[in-house]
């Protein structure tokens, strides 16, 4: 797909980490762009330095995803590019002890499904809707594409470590729904492709010391440092400028494979 004036894209999470990388990325190359997310201070502040508009957008309700597509595509027409980057991450482990009391205790159910919720049919939601709108485009170019959709996965789909029980859940879904989502959507010209980062530079990692962040980065054999999300953004491009990037899980992640711990 070549990227331009006459192609909109819709990025959830748009207005921080990954997604602000991308809607930024995105926006030089000329393409319009729509901020999806619940953090509407920052997710206006992005928009309005990409020239994009920003949408509130809880990717768990369908309805609320609904309202944020129809407004986006309002003002930028149907979306061509979908890049999907809302997401959560806790630490919890399936059983543990309380080291206060040494109480046995199952992993919290709720917070199990909201991560679930968020992660992975958040992006079943967009996805799925996007994918809707997309079949309703002309085809573009000698391939008939129609649109592209990018999910976000994580190494922890395929390397989950001690704690991240519902978090590699949830992207070890999103890393399953990308083969069938593309074979689903392949006679209409629309391609699905996942993207598995490693261990990258995002709000999720603000509430970690430095000496912590460091001894991350120490751990991924090259190059040896945490990922930029500009560096996510990149591959982003690549994706949806080359038409046989298709139905593939694709690491970024410096050739780290991660520890139990």
């Amino acid at each position: 797909m070549e990227l331009g004036k006459d192609i909109a894209a819709v990025i959830t999470g748009g207005a921080s980490g990954l997604g602000e990388a991308t809607a930024r990325m995105l926006a030089g190359a000329g393409v319009r762009v729509a901020l999806l997310d619940v953090n509407a201070e920052r997710g206006e502040t992005v928009a309005s330095e990409t020239g994009g508009v920003f949408c509130r957008c809880d990717v768990t309700d369908p309805a609320s995803v609904a309202e944020a597509l129809a407004r986006a595509r309002a003002a930028n027409g149907q979306e061509r590019i979908t890049v999907n980057c809302a997401g959560i991450a806790i630490a919890q482990k399936t059983a543990s002890r309380k080291r206060d009391t040494g109480e046995v205790v199952a992993h919290d159910p709720a917070a199990f499904v909201r991560t679930i919720s968020i992660n992975l049919i958040g992006t079943f939601n967009v996805a799925s809707q996007s994918a809707a709108g997309m079949l309703t485009a002309d085809p573009l170019g000698r391939d008939g594409e129609r649109g592209v959709i990018v999910m976000t996965a994580s190494v922890a789909a395929t390397d989950g470590q001690i704690g991240q029980l519902a978090y590699a859940a949830s992207k070890g879904g999103v890393l399953g729904m990308t083969l069938p989502m593309a074979r689903d959507l392949a006679k209409d010209g629309i391609r699905a492709v996942t993207i598995m980062p490693g261990l990258f530079y995002t709000p999720m990692f603000d509430g970690l010391s430095e000496e912590v962040r460091q001894s991350l980065a120490a751990s991924v054999p090259f190059p040896q440092r945490l990922g930029d999300p500009a560096e996510y953004a990149m591959l982003v491009r690549a994706i949806c400028e080359n038409p046989m990037l298709n139905g593939s899980g694709i690491r970024l992640d410096g050739a780290i494979r991660l520890a139990p711990r």
